[in-house]
C-alpha cells in the first residue's frame, strides 16, 4: 500500500525524536474485539514501521493451542518478530500480573533494539493491567485452588457463588454464578488474606509504564457484519481441525473441561462435544454464541478505556487511515525514511 506523499519531514518526526520530545519511547496499542481484523492491520503496520509485535491474548500464551486461538502462522512469526506467544503448556496458568511483567520486559528489549513495541490483541484485562497497573492481590496458590475446585465438584458453582456472597457481597454482585474462574479467584483471595477482594482492590495501584502510548481501538459500525465474520472464522477453525487439536491436547496432557486453558472460547464447547454432552450442531451454536458474547464484553471494555483513537474496523481504507494517524503522531514510515516508494 502506498502512503500519501504529502507527508513532510515536519510532520514525519522519527520515533527517536518522538522519544526525545516526550521523555518516553513510543509504543502502539492495537485493540479490538475478536474477528475485527487486528492481525491483518498489525502486519500492515509492520510493513511500514519498524515494529515488533507483542501478543495481548490470554489464549495464545498456550503452546499447542494454535487453531482455536488463531495464532499467526510460523511463516509470519519468522518474518516479523512476535512475543508472548507459546509461553506455557496447556496445564499451566498465566495471570494478568505475569503478562504485565513479561510485556514490560519485551517492550524494554524491543526499544533497546531501536524498534517500536506494537501490542496487539483482544484481552482487555491485559491492556488495562499495563495502563492502570495491578492491585496488590496474592499470587495463585495451587493448593487453595484445588480445594475450591474439589468443593465445587461436590456442591456446584452456584453454591460456591452463594458462599462468595457471604464473604464478599460486593464482588459477588459483579460475578455471574456461572463464571467459575472468577468465583474461584475471589474465594482464593479471601482464603489467602482473610480479606474480601473488594477491599484489597480499593488500595492504590502501582502504575509503571514508561512509554508514550498511542492507542488504537477497532470498533465495528455494524454488529451484524461482525457476527458474520465470527461465524466464518469459527467455521474455518473447524475446517482446519479444531476438534482434532483439542482431542490431541487433552489426550497428551490429561486435561478436562475445567482446566483453565480448556475454558477458552471454542475450546470449552469442543470439550463438551468430545465428552458427548452436546451434539456437533450444538457445539457450533454454543461456540458462536460464546464468541459473540466475548466480542460484546471486549467492546464494553474498549469503550471504557479512554484516550484511544477509534476506527471503524470495516472501513474500506482502514490500513491507510491508521498509518496516516500514526505518521501524524510522529511515527516515520521506514520506506519514506529510506527514500523508497
Amino acid at each position: 500500500m502506498k502512503l500519501t506523499a504529502s507527508l513532510s519531514k515536519k510532520h514525519s518526526v522519527s520515533a527517536q525524536k518522538n522519544k526525545s520530545a516526550l521523555g518516553y519511547p513510543p509504543a502502539i496499542f492495537l485493540m479490538g474485539p475478536t474477528a475485527s481484523g487486528k492481525s491483518n492491520i498489525a502486519l500492515e503496520i509492520a510493513r511500514h514501521l519498524s515494529v515488533e509485535i507483542i501478543s495481548v491474548d490470554s489464549a495464545q500464551v498456550y503452546r499447542h493451542m494454535d487453531i482455536g486461538t488463531a495464532k499467526p502462522s510460523p511463516e509470519t512469526m519468522a518474518s516479523i518478530p512476535h512475543h508472548l506467544i507459546n509461553l506455557i503448556e496447556p496445564y499451566e496458568r498465566y495471570s494478568a500480573a505475569q503478562f504485565r511483567e513479561d510485556a514490560l520486559i519485551a517492550m524494554r528489549e524491543i526499544t533497546g533494539r531501536g524498534k517500536i513495541p506494537l501490542l496487539v490483541g483482544g484481552t482487555m484485562l491485559y491492556f488495562r493491567a499495563l495502563l492502570e497497573g495491578m492491585s496488590e492481590l496474592p499470587p495463585a496458590d495451587s493448593g487453595v485452588r484445588m480445594a475450591i475446585e474439589n468443593k465445587a465438584k461436590d456442591v456446584g458453582w452456584l453454591a460456591m457463588h452463594k458462599e462468595l456472597q457471604q464473604f464478599d457481597p460486593i464482588i459477588a454482585t459483579r460475578i455471574k454464578p456461572t463464571d467459575s474462574q472468577r468465583i474461584q479467584r475471589a474465594l482464593e483471595v479471601y482464603y489467602l488474606t482473610d480479606k474480601p477482594m473488594s477491599e484489597l482492590l480499593k488500595k492504590s495501584r502501582n502504575v509503571y509504564l514508561p512509554y508514550h502510548v498511542n492507542s488504537i481501538a477497532l470498533i465495528p459500525d455494524d454488529r451484524i457484519t461482525l457476527h458474520k465474520n465470527i461465524a466464518l472464522r469459527f467455521e474455518k477453525m473447524l475446517e482446519l481441525g479444531l476438534i482434532d487439536e483439542v482431542r490431541a491436547i487433552r489426550n497428551k496432557f490429561g486435561l478436562d473441561a475445567d482446566t483453565t486453558s480448556m475454558r477458552c472460547v471454542g475450546y470449552r464447547q469442543t470439550c463438551m462435544y468430545l465428552d458427548n454432552k452436546i451434539s456437533l450442531a450444538e457445539m457450533r451454536e454454543m461456540g458462536l454464541a460464546a464468541t459473540r458474547q466475548l466480542a460484546k464484553r471486549q467492546l464494553t471494555w474498549l469503550r471504557s478505556m479512554q484516550k484511544s483513537k477509534e476506527f471503524n474496523c470495516f472501513a474500506e481504507n482502514l490500513p491507510k487511515l491508521i498509518l496516516d494517524f500514526l505518521q501524524e503522531n510522529g511515527f516515520e514510515d521506514k520506506k519514506y525514511k529510506s527514500g523508497s516508494d
